[in-house]
């Protein structure tokens, strides 16, 4: 099972790392890479995408703004929140998001919430 994935994040440098460490896993498909959330949404309905990781702080609609846009959708991707700033993880439960990665983060951060998705998935096979 591949799993396709999303990234935003207005901080190039931290899109660029993350889009390594996503070329790096076998099972991981990167899709595309965002510097700004809009276009996103769109995107996700042109494309089946299973996970989205997300930064919460930016400046044209925040990582919550668009997780909650995405929730709304048909097929909805499971959206992982990103944030140097703890205490939204608890507005990541709040929204329902499939986890929440506290920065900086490291490679097995992300192949952690990746591994939970994997094991969520097969339990709805």
């Amino acid at each position: 099972m591949r799993i396709k994935v999303v990234a935003v994040d207005n901080a190039p440098e931290l899109l660029t790392k993350i889009a390594g460490i996503f070329r790096n896993m076998e099972n991981v498909e990167l899709l595309a890479c965002f510097e700004e959330a809009v276009a996103v949404v769109d995107f996700v309905r042109e494309n089946p995408v299973d996970m989205v990781f997300t930064d919460i702080v930016m400046p044209d609609i925040s990582g919550i703004s668009l997780a909650s846009s995405l929730h709304r959708l048909t097929q909805p991707p499971a959206v992982i929140l990103m944030s140097s700033i703890p205490g939204f993880s608890l507005e990541a439960w709040k929204i329902q998001a499939f986890g929440f990665i506290e920065k900086p983060y490291t490679r097995m951060d992300v192949v952690r919430m990746v591994k939970k998705y994997e094991r969520a998935a097969m339990s709805f096979r």
